[in-house]
């Protein structure tokens, strides 16, 4: 189940809790992240990635034709992989994309925590979640302790997502909050 919550970034207050997808999305408007759900491919379980792309290619052209984006892959990651606490570390840091973020679920879980106008907005995504967290914005991306999703990244030019860390203490105050 999609969740998220707004926290105050100075005392830690809870602000908003939220499962509804509709009360999601208006409430990330304004810091101009956006939240969509998708309908859910039915493939079976493992699909390569050409499968997964072929499956949404009519959303992913809707959406990349609206966005100017250019292209689209796919990123799974699982509990055995041998580098899936590195792969988690490099994103827990609170930091900056020189353009937007953007992700769908097909399969799995991740929390997208974006540090803005002095709140804690944690989008806890789920199993046909689409995020766009914008370019420039201060966030950070946890998959948990045993990472487990199938993830489209659609984007422009892949080396807009190299973090760029704030060097702040944020993530460290404020984790994910798993739902």
């Amino acid at each position: 189940m999609s969740l998220l919550t707004v926290k105050n970034a100075a005392t830690g207050a809870l602000e908003v809790s939220t499962s509804d997808a509709a009360e999601i999305a208006a409430a990330l408007a304004p810091i101009n992240v956006r939240f969509e759900r998708w309908p859910v491919a039915e493939l079976p379980a493992g699909a390569d990635a050409e499968t997964v792309l072929a499956a949404y290619r009519p959303q992913l052209d809707s959406f990349m034709g609206a966005t100017g984006a250019g292209t689209a892959d796919v990123i799974k990651l699982d509990p055995s992989h041998p580098q899936k606490d590195a792969m988690r570390a490099k994103f827990l840091s609170e930091h900056t994309h020189t353009e937007d973020e953007v992700r769908f679920f097909h399969e799995g879980v991740g929390n997208f925590v974006i540090h803005a106008n002095g709140k804690v907005y944690d989008a806890h995504c789920t199993q046909g979640d689409l995020i766009s967290v914008p370019a420039n914005a201060q966030h950070w991306f946890d998959a948990g302790l045993e990472p487990s999703f199938t993830v489209l990244r659609i984007f422009t030019d892949t080396t807009g997502w190299t973090p760029h860390y704030t060097g702040t203490d944020m993530a460290d105050r404020f984790p994910a909050v798993i739902g």
